[in-house]
């Protein structure tokens, strides 16, 4: 498995290509939910992903201060490979990149209220109340990183 870290511009077309098709059939199709997946972020973001021979198996970028909460974020987490082990990886590794590369000391996310026990795992505490966002109950939830 190999973990790719790229900047929007740095993606190639097929990368691009596939990480839009991935997310499409996590976030639309799975779970039913038509929605604006390219929200104008993507470009300023960086790019994490784990890949092998099969292709995208784990995915979230990273979005410095201010591009979408007052902290670091991480966004568009997901894994098309579950049981495995690859989400909490992802997450692992936006967490270092973040660190490293971002200084970040706190990061933000918005989760759906089911996934709200796996973010926990990984150190994440609820922040806000449930609200909807296209029709899913999301939270957002907030790293302190020390």
């Amino acid at each position: 498995m190999e973990l790719v870290i790229k900047r929007f511009d740095e993606l190639t077309n097929g990368e691009l290509y596939d990480i839009l098709k991935a997310r499409s059939d996590v976030f639309v199709v799975e779970q039913n939910c038509p929605y604006p997946d390219m929200d104008g972020k993507d470009k300023a973001a960086y790019h994490l992903f784990l890949r092998d021979e099969n292709g995208i198996a784990a995915y979230l970028r990273v979005l410095k201060a201010g591009a979408s909460f007052p902290e670091p974020a991480l966004g568009r987490i997901f894994t098309t490979r579950r049981g495995e082990g690859l989400g909490a990886e992802i997450v692992r590794e936006g967490i270092r990149f973040a660190r490293e590369k971002l200084g970040a000391e706190k990061l933000r996310i918005e989760a759906q209220v089911y996934a709200r026990g796996f973010y926990e795992k990984l150190g994440f505490r609820q922040c806000s109340e449930p609200f909807i966002d296209d029709g899913i109950e999301h939270i957002e939830m907030i790293l302190d990183i020390i």
